[in-house]
């Protein structure tokens, strides 16, 4: 048995209090097995979640602390920092709000400061809305902005992880006509060194095989569909290379996580949004993970958003917030060692 004291201690977000957030958080805290790989941190509001456990009959023990280090950790014991304390009913928020909005950014800057001063080995956020931020008059548009700015980390990349397939984002949410444009070959060398840096340090894959996705289709055919992949793609690949990182490509994007599936590379990235997210969430729609590279803490979250719509109805899926928890543990062990 594992001892409790050389378990990494995880911070984990409430996410929006709005949202499904409450309740997927006390379901994976419900999960046994999670106490025996860390020591999981609720970051939120103890109102709200009492709430949650009432909508879920659950009868776990609720600890409020003021330290990471007075938690009791044990199955059936909530361990909880206050951030919020929103006093209203479920049932009367309904919406995203200003004081939500403040509530959920507040729980990810305590997180931050939290993991930078070393009291918390891993972040793991749940979903938030852009929506909320905005109202509350935040700058930034999500989680990953927010954690770059507060860790002042200038090269990040946005990871989707699962058991068979990760891939990496060149660009995220920008407009498709304007994806060629933002294409560069710094960017794609860029991500191609957070990948391979990540894969080695908190995936313990000690030669990751990194595939990079081409642009056009049939990677351009030689340049008959787009010079994308001749232009930029290709170029940073040989950057990568003679860097001596193992990078193939580019591949057509058709074939390339079909190969990845099956084994043949650790990692593909991808150009643009909808080319990696498609993939993935076919394969790994409820156990996916985001985890953030480049950033000096680890950081993991759920792979959906805040599903208004079923929210607080004691409906919602928690398979991808377990997940995330079980990465976070595992990085910190790997950064550990």
């Amino acid at each position: 048995m594992k001892n409790l004291h050389n378990l990494p201690i995880i911070g984990i977000t409430m996410g929006d209090p709005v949202g499904i957030g409450p309740e997927i958080l006390i379901k994976a805290l419900n999960i046994k097995t999670i106490y025996t790989e860390c020591r999981p941190l609720i970051i939120g509001d103890s109102l709200i979640i009492k709430q949650a456990l009432d909508l879920l009959n659950y009868k776990n023990h609720i600890h409020i602390i003021k330290d990471p280090m007075q938690g009791k950790y044990i199955y059936g014991t909530l361990d909880i920092m206050d951030i919020s304390n929103i006093k209203v009913n479920y049932h009367d928020l309904l919406v995203p709000s200003i004081e939500t909005g403040t509530a959920m950014q507040d729980y990810i800057i305590k997180g931050i400061d939290l993991a930078l001063n070393e009291q918390i080995m891993g972040l793991v956020t749940c979903p938030i809305t852009k929506t909320a931020m905005k109202l509350a008059g935040s700058k930034f548009h999500g989680h990953t902005e927010l954690l770059a700015n507060n860790t002042h980390t200038k090269d990040y990349a946005m990871m989707l992880t699962g058991k068979m397939l990760k891939v990496i984002l060149v660009t995220i949410h920008i407009p498709l006509s304007k994806v060629a444009d933002q294409l560069t070959i710094n960017k794609i060398i860029k991500k191609i060194r957070l990948a391979d840096a990540s894969l080695k340090e908190r995936f313990n894959i000690k030669n990751p095989k990194i595939a990079v996705a081409g642009f056009n289709p049939h990677s351009g055919e030689d340049s008959m569909f787009g010079s994308e992949e001749e232009d930029i793609i290709a170029p940073a690949i040989r950057l990568a290379k003679e860097e001596g990182i193992k990078t193939f490509g580019p591949l057509p994007p058709d074939t390339v996580f079909l190969q990845a599936v099956k084994g043949n590379f650790d990692a593909v990235i991808c150009m643009y949004h909808d080319q990696g997210l498609i993939p993935f969430k076919l394969i790994h729609f409820k156990d996916g993970v985001n985890t953030t590279l480049g950033l000096p803490i680890i950081r993991t979250s759920v792979d959906h958003g805040t599903a208004y719509d079923i929210a607080w109805k004691g409906i919602a899926d928690h398979t991808s917030l377990t997940q995330a928890i079980k990465m976070a543990a595992f990085q910190a062990h790997n950064k550990k060692g």
